[in-house]
């Protein structure tokens, strides 16, 4: 007989389930909580945080140096970039826009009494902020793209250097003549696909990973400290659900796909990517899936990485709420005029964002100043991002993936017989969902 196995995404669930139970009990028990942090349970979190960033930066350059090798044609490749920066920057600033018009709907700042909130040190996160203002200027966005040593931005896991320099590797592998460029396409071609299988050895360890980062979290801030702040954390969530089926959900059927599908094809990485809040641990089964749902290599392998510094719509709606609330907690009524900078400086800030936990706090503390707004507001609300940050690298997840597929379609270039082969393979839903009269599955 064969034994019956649990799914990843349910093994996650369960982790998340008796990390939450554990942390709610250690929270409890000061005495005992450092000690089990330190020593148990932030270490075996770091494991898992570590193992997927072993493998991300050589899944991102042999994936993409594959795929652009195979596409071959650099004015291809140019119109794929551009639209790609288009379609991601519409996106984000969709996401900007329907945060601050839910804030100013629903006043989540308005009425609280800020001697009944606890403040976090945040003074770690305002010297890291000072570092991405300064990065962030327009020149220095345009020159960090150029890694002046390949190898020292892949220490520093520079995301978008490291794609510009397997672009111009790739476009440089395809110019060769077949007897010199094969034996190298085939090489990263395998190292590509190695560090596939590596992913799936690394996830066996997800559940264990999940369950020490969340209960970490809840050991740390408890369930108390949402009490004064559970407006906000509603509307941050009601917000993400929002932009995930309604505005992602309108762009999906634009382009002929389903937003539904989406989530249900990423059950496990939405899981995983809510419990880590670091949506850098499923990007290499986003590239994975992605391809096998219909999407070419070269797409995938683009798109994915650059997303994960163009596209955080999840982290953008957050900001944009996070900023008016803090200014209503402060009784600061912001006009139109600095709503609108609020947009424009928000545009700027969240771009290059790497995809790992409590960045975007970080972006939000490089923005507030040029609205006025004070920095200091930002410690009342440290100790639950994290509760937020875990439902907004969900959102990044889905937009990111959904980019890819927009993007394909929009190229003419992806196969939706792949992708029906693809769907109907899955067997848990092969199973529920019933083909009309006469019509019998594509696999």
């Amino acid at each position: 007989m064969k034994k019956a196995k649990l799914s990843l995404a349910w093994q996650i669930l369960i982790g998340l389930v008796l990390g939450i139970a554990i942390g709610a009990l250690l929270n409890h028990f000061s005495a005992e909580k450092a000690w089990w942090i330190s020593n148990v349970l932030q270490p075996a979190g770091d494991i898992f945080i570590r193992l997927i960033k072993m493998i991300v930066i050589p899944i991102v350059i042999s994936s993409l140096i594959v795929g652009i090798a195979g596409v071959g044609d650099a004015k291809k490749l140019g119109r794929i970039g551009f639209k790609t920066i288009i379609y991601l920057e519409i996106v984000t600033t969709i996401a900007i826009v329907v945060g601050l018009l839910l804030a100013n709907l629903f006043h989540p700042g308005a009425g609280i009494d800020m001697s009944t909130l606890g403040t976090v040190d945040i003074s770690k996160y305002q010297a890291t902020a000072a570092e991405v203002q300064h990065e962030h200027a327009f020149i220095e966005t345009i020159l960090n793209l150029i890694p002046s040593n390949i190898f020292a931005a892949m220490v520093r896991g520079e995301m978008l250097p490291i794609i510009f320099f397997s672009v111009l590797f790739g476009l440089g592998l395809s110019s060769l003549q077949a007897d010199l460029r094969e034996p190298l396409v085939k090489m990263f071609q395998g190292v590509s696909e190695s560090m596939f299988k590596v992913t799936h050895m690394i996830m066996n360890y997800a559940p264990i990973g999940v369950f020490a980062l969340i209960a970490v979290t809840v050991a740390n801030f408890g369930f108390a400290s949402l009490v004064p702040l559970a407006k906000l954390v509603i509307l941050v969530y009601f917000a993400i659900a929002f932009f995930a089926f309604v505005v992602l959900g309108l762009i999906a059927r634009l382009f002929g796909f389903s937003v539904i599908k989406l989530m249900r094809i990423f059950k496990d990485e939405l899981v995983l990517a809510y419990s880590t809040a670091s949506s850098e641990t499923v990007l290499p089964r986003v590239i994975e899936k992605m391809e096998a749902y219909g999407a070419p290599k070269a797409i995938c392998s683009f798109v994915v990485p650059t997303g994960y510094s163009f596209n955080l719509d999840g982290s953008t709606l957050y900001q944009s709420i996070a900023a008016i609330f803090i200014a209503q907690l402060y009784g600061i009524d912001l006009s139109i005029s600095q709503q609108l900078l609020l947009v424009l400086t928000l545009m700027v800030t969240s771009k290059g964002i790497a995809g790992v936990p409590g960045v975007s706090f970080v972006g939000l503390l490089a923005t507030l100043g040029s609205v006025g707004i004070p920095l200091e507001g930002l410690a009342f609300i440290a100790g639950v991002d994290r509760v937020m940050d875990m439902a907004r690298t969900a959102l990044n997840v889905i937009g990111n993936a959904l980019a890819v597929l927009v993007i394909a379609r929009w190229e003419g270039m992806y196969d939706d017989a792949k992708g029906q082969r693809y769907w109907n393979s899955l067997p848990h839903w092969r199973s529920k969902e019933k083909l009309p009269a006469g019509e019998t599955s594509s696999n």
